[in-house]
């Protein structure tokens, strides 16, 4: 089938990626001239493992073409996936703007009965506008369908996911429409759920805000485990046991981050206030999140009096592993904070650094290998659980740091193993039972 995305960031790139290698005829869209010309030459303008290998396979194969201009891509295509961005406005309700954009090019070029396909994420009822929109605007004798199929890639394993999912959702109110999806998607090999738009909306939603809610149970039981003494590794993996509960999205830290889960939470809250629901709930997990990014920083203010004049070396800078994605990561909250406080930051992640130096303040100084952050410090911080970084010999720390005081947000290393060096380690819901509650005077 011929088949046209309207954007190229990570959903867009990944599906017209992904329905190019199950055997369509995909062109991608996308208004930056530079970045489609790296495209055309198998150059994916993200860093997702994989994904180059895919581009330029398809690309040699005849069946991924990319495009500035709508007006070719639109010309003999039967499904049109928009895949644009729908930012977080101030308010917290997702931006529009761009599938606005996109309807009214759709109006403008086609000439012909097609379905379009709705892969951003948008409030509840946004299709319904869309198909609106496209049905105001569109020669009266053109028949236009619109389909929600929201997406479940996770950023670092995207690829992996477009082809290994648990399910692809398609909301349809047109039977033909749906069905034209779901032959499109067969391919796959996935599981099919077919349902109405409205609730293909709300599965997005709902699916990010329960893992977003996961997260931070899990995270609060870490905080009582520090506390009274259990370890927060062991009560998940026996809570994970449970087929009720299951073992993903058990793993303690310093929250999510990333471009969904803080987004569509807020959203999703959103969209109940606006039908007139106090989604409690929802309103304490994203308090409680943005809390839990602080828990480094507290911890090592109970150690320290001061931060002023410490080298602290980051590592990791990207929300999670295998991804530049920076959006709401720790490092955006915590690294502002320290050099308010006075402290020197050196900062290291295997590829998020140049994403990195659009945000955060001038005075973080990067640096091009982990043991370059660490060495000198008086603090570190561990913020992103890159294999690179788990992979460290703890004795780096106590043999190059002025002072080995780590901090690790994503519970990198095994206790056991950090008893055998002298660090003073501290982790998120496990204590070491021979170096609590350990104050250092600032010197």
């Amino acid at each position: 089938m011929n088949i046209a995305v309207v954007g190229t960031g990570y959903v867009g790139l990944v599906t017209g990626v992904g329905l190019s290698e199950i055997g369509h005829n995909v062109i991608c869209i996308d208004t930056d001239e530079n970045k489609v010309q790296k495209m055309k030459e198998g150059k994916s303008p993200i860093y997702e493992p994989g994904l180059d290998e895919l581009m330029v396979k398809n690309i040699e194969a005849g069946r991924l073409h990319f495009t500035t201009q709508h007006a070719e891509a639109f010309k003999e295509v039967d499904v049109i996936y928009i895949a644009v961005g729908t930012p977080e406005n101030e308010d917290g309700t997702a931006n529009l703007t761009y599938i606005n954009q996109v309807a009214q090019q759709i109006a403008q070029i086609i000439k012909k009965d097609i379905v379009v396909v709705t892969k951003s994420t948008v409030p509840v009822g946004t299709n319904h506008y869309i198909k609106k929109k496209l049905k105001e605007n569109v020669s009266s004798h053109l028949n236009v369908e619109v389909v929600s199929n929201p997406e479940f890639l996770r950023e670092g394993s995207a690829v992996y996911d477009i082809f290994h999912g648990d399910r692809i959702v398609i909301g349809a109110d047109n039977k033909k429409a749906g069905e034209i999806i779901r032959k499109v998607n067969e391919p796959f090999g996935i599981p099919i759920f077919e349902t109405d738009i409205r609730s293909a909306e709300m599965i997005k939603y709902a699916s990010n805000a329960f893992l977003a809610t996961k997260i931070s149970f899990i995270n609060e039981i870490a905080n009582i485990c520090e506390k009274v003494g259990a370890d927060v590794e062991e009560v998940a993996f026996g809570m994970g046991m449970d087929s009720r509960v299951g073992n993903q999205f058990l793993k303690a830290g310093i929250g999510y981050g990333g471009s969904c889960f803080p987004k569509d939470t807020k959203a999703l809250k959103k969209i109940a206030e606006n039908v007139e629901y106090d989604f409690s709930l929802l309103s304490a997990v994203i308090e409680f999140n943005n809390k839990q990014q602080r828990k480094l920083i507290d911890q090592a203010l109970k150690d320290f009096s001061s931060l002023e004049g410490k080298t602290i070396g980051v590592l990791g800078l990207a929300f999670k592993p295998n991804t530049d994605d920076i959006r709401e990561a720790a490092s955006l909250a915590i690294i502002p904070e320290l050099i308010k406080m006075g402290a020197n930051v050196k900062a290291y992640d295997p590829v998020a650094i140049e994403n990195a130096k659009k945000v955060l303040p001038e005075e973080v100084q990067y640096v091009g290998s982990a043991l370059e952050a660490i060495e000198g410090t008086d603090l570190v911080f561990i913020l992103t659980e890159w294999d690179e970084i788990k992979s460290l010999p703890l004795e780096i720390f106590a043999e190059k740091m002025k002072s080995a005081f780590v901090y690790d947000g994503r519970n990198c290393f095994s206790l056991k193993v950090v008893q055998e060096h002298e660090i003073n380690y501290y982790s998120i819901g496990r204590r070491l039972s021979n170096k609590q509650d350990l104050i250092i005077e600032s010197k």
